[in-house]
């Protein structure tokens, strides 16, 4: 029986890009991660940090494809957040475009540095 989502793992292309990006845009903590045979980026999505997102670095070999305008149309990470004003706030001091959710609900989706899509949902 599966209990939990333990970690996602997204492809990057910079460190520093990406560790910008997770850390201000989304506020997410980093955490320490395994020394492993490639470089990457482990990020709690909880507080116990028992769901994690991990951003694995292949920076020649990411496979290019056509991405939707609308993120909701693609794979993506789906964050329940709270205060969603706050994260459209830094998105938008960041310079990143993103499109309010189709069914109506208090959502954006917006894209990584990589590409990667992430929906943002308001907590009530």
């Amino acid at each position: 029986m599966v209990k939990a989502l333990h970690h996602i793992s997204l492809l990057i292309a910079d460190l520093k890009r990406s560790q910008d990006f997770y850390q201000r845009v989304l506020g997410l903590s980093l955490i320490e991660r395994p020394n492993l045979k490639f470089d990457g980026l482990w990020f709690a999505l909880s507080d116990d940090a028992t769901q994690q997102l991990h951003l694995l670095l292949l920076p020649e070999n990411i496979p290019q494809r056509t991405l939707p305008d609308h993120v909701g149309r693609d794979g993506h990470l789906a964050l329940l957040v709270e205060e969603l004003p706050k994260y459209i706030q830094r998105a938008e001091q960041a310079g990143i475009t993103y499109t309010k959710s189709r069914s109506g609900r208090e959502a954006i989706f917006l894209r990584d540095p990589d590409g990667n899509g992430i929906e943002l949902i308001n907590l009530q």
